[in-house]
């Protein structure tokens, strides 16, 4: 553990002793960072099944998934994405709140948590699973803000992400305290790119989504579709896709097959919502850019948009969240 050596002088019968003592540290096998512009990316690995996944302290967003130890690529990251926090990162799970898209233009785009850098918190693993945390304070909060939650707010907020891997699953937490004395309105969601083998996303015998039976379509791209109810038919891929599935009276979760390509089959995707304990309904967003949009996105390779499907489950109603209240949205990814 420690090496000493020793030297004294005589002087006038006072002997000075020096001591130097080396300390070994150890460091948990499951924590392996690698830096990358100020930011890091965490390696967490459940060392029983071999299951890993990799999350960026920029955003707290999760950028690989593989079950067990031989497992494939789950999600999705552009092969251009911004990694040196001057912009979201272009697949993962980037996590959106206080709003879903741009409702109110004095606020940016999906809110503030895919902008800012998170603080990590503890790790674990043992026989069942693996996990982090991370958290991210409103007083912490540095970019993207704007609106009603800009830096003279009178709301504040503290939210945490757990992480827990499994040898066939990961499970992401995302929780948010109202710290403050003033309740907020709130949307939230897990903005989740799966990856497609093959650059089968356009195939619809490979790329899918099932399970969506009932949900009401809100369509961003063609409102003709607005309105419509889902059918029992797998919601697929044909041009620009960008549709909000909205749950039937009665129905809280979400609870999909997302077909995946090739030999890689289906992942199973379930999430469910909560604010102040309480079940709230969880829509489903699907999105893929297709060709004209990818090429436009500098952080999006022009070819990609074969290769991924973004199934997003999210807290969308704008539920109010009082003081001291917590609200959470959880997403199960089970291959």
């Amino acid at each position: 553990f420690a090496s000493a050596s020793t030297s004294a002088s005589a002087s006038a019968s006072v002997s000075t002793q020096v001591v130097l003592i080396t300390f070994a540290i150890f460091v948990p096998r499951e924590i392996r960072s690698t830096m990358t512009d100020q930011t890091s990316i965490f390696t967490l690995t459940h060392s029983k099944s071999g299951s890993q996944c990799k999350i960026h302290s920029y955003g707290a967003t999760v950028i690989s998934f593989k079950a067990g130890a031989e497992g494939r690529e789950c999600l999705f990251l552009s092969r251009d994405a911004k990694m040196d926090g001057s912009k979201a990162i272009r697949g993962g799970i980037p996590l959106v709140f206080p709003q879903f898209g741009q409702p109110d233009k004095s606020m940016p785009q999906h809110g503030f948590l895919r902008r800012n850098t998170w603080t990590q918190l503890q790790a674990f693993d043992d026989d069942e699973a693996a996990g982090v945390s991370y958290q991210l304070a409103l007083k912490s909060v540095q970019e993207a803000r704007g609106g009603i939650w800009a830096e003279d707010t009178a709301f504040d907020c503290v939210c945490t992400y757990d992480i827990k891997i499994t040898p066939t699953k990961m499970i992401t937490t995302l929780s948010f305290e109202n710290t403050g004395d003033k309740a907020f309105e709130f949307q939230t969601l897990q903005h989740t790119y799966f990856h497609v083998d093959d650059h089968a996303a356009y195939d619809p015998t490979k790329c899918f989504v099932k399970g969506l039976e009932g949900y009401n379509l809100v369509d961003k791209i063609d409102s003709a579709n607005t309105g419509k109810i889902c059918g029992s038919d797998s919601v697929v891929l044909d041009a620009l896709t960008d549709r909000v599935y909205e749950p039937p009276s009665g129905t809280n979760k979400v609870d999909v097959a997302v077909g995946v390509g090739g030999s890689a089959g289906t992942v199973k995707m379930v999430a469910t919502g909560t604010v102040d304990g309480k079940e709230v309904p969880v829509s489903c967003v699907v999105w893929n850019p297709f060709k004209d949009n990818a090429a436009s996105m500098s952080d999006f390779g022009d070819d990609q948009y074969v290769d991924m499907i973004c199934v997003e489950p999210g807290i969308l109603g704008s539920p109010t969240l009082e003081p001291g209240k917590v609200a959470k949205l959880c997403q199960e990814i089970e291959v």
